[in-house]
């Protein structure tokens, strides 16, 4: 199976000392299968427990996702020490396109005037299929999230800083990694 696999560029914008923050990771594939086989409900739901499961990888198990009336949880260690909780996850798929969205509810890496208004968004689009062939579009994107980290007031200007070298860097590197790895699986079988 030939799976062609090409990251574009991070839009992660600049952290600004108030406002919400956005981050989007996009990634293109090319696969010898139709693009039904990625776009559909079950790839997601593979594709987000991969997500999670990643972040407990790369954390060494320090930080994992766990589940708790029904939302998703991710700790540091064991709870209580939830880092950020968010809302059961929301999937859409049609024809062409899918996504699975976590709501973030709250949790110690969100600021208290971030609660219940952020998210996670993991989207996968067919963009092109002939002969075969298909191009799916990935996209996994932080939108409208408030950091707890950056702080306000004149913590703000050290607090912004603080944030892009640690937990920005942190999220980013892990979904690079991440649409390596759904590449990876949306070329087998």
């Amino acid at each position: 199976m030939s799976v062609e696999f090409r990251l574009y560029p991070d839009r992660l914008g600049k952290v600004p000392r108030t406002g919400a923050v956005q981050s989007v990771q996009e990634a293109e594939l090319q696969l010898d299968k139709p693009a039904s086989s990625v776009v559909n409900r079950g790839f997601l739901e593979s594709a987000a427990h991969a997500y999670w499961r990643l972040i407990t990888r790369w954390t060494l198990g320090l930080i994992r996702a766990t589940s708790h009336d029904g939302d998703q949880c991710i700790v540091l260690i064991v709870r209580p020490f939830v880092l950020l909780r968010f809302h059961s996850p929301e999937y859409e798929v049609s024809e062409n396109h899918g996504t699975v969205v976590w709501r973030i509810k709250r949790g110690i890496l969100v600021s208290p005037q971030g609660r219940d208004s952020g998210s996670l968004r993991l989207g996968v689009a067919a963009v092109d299929e002939a002969r075969g062939r298909s191009r799916i579009h990935l996209r996994m994107e932080v939108h409208n999230f408030y950091p707890w980290l950056r702080g306000n007031g004149r913590f703000a200007r050290v607090g912004v800083w603080v944030y892009a070298q640690t937990q920005r860097r942190i999220h980013r590197a892990v979904t690079r990694g991440f649409l390596r790895r759904i590449a990876a699986t949306a070329g087998q079988g």
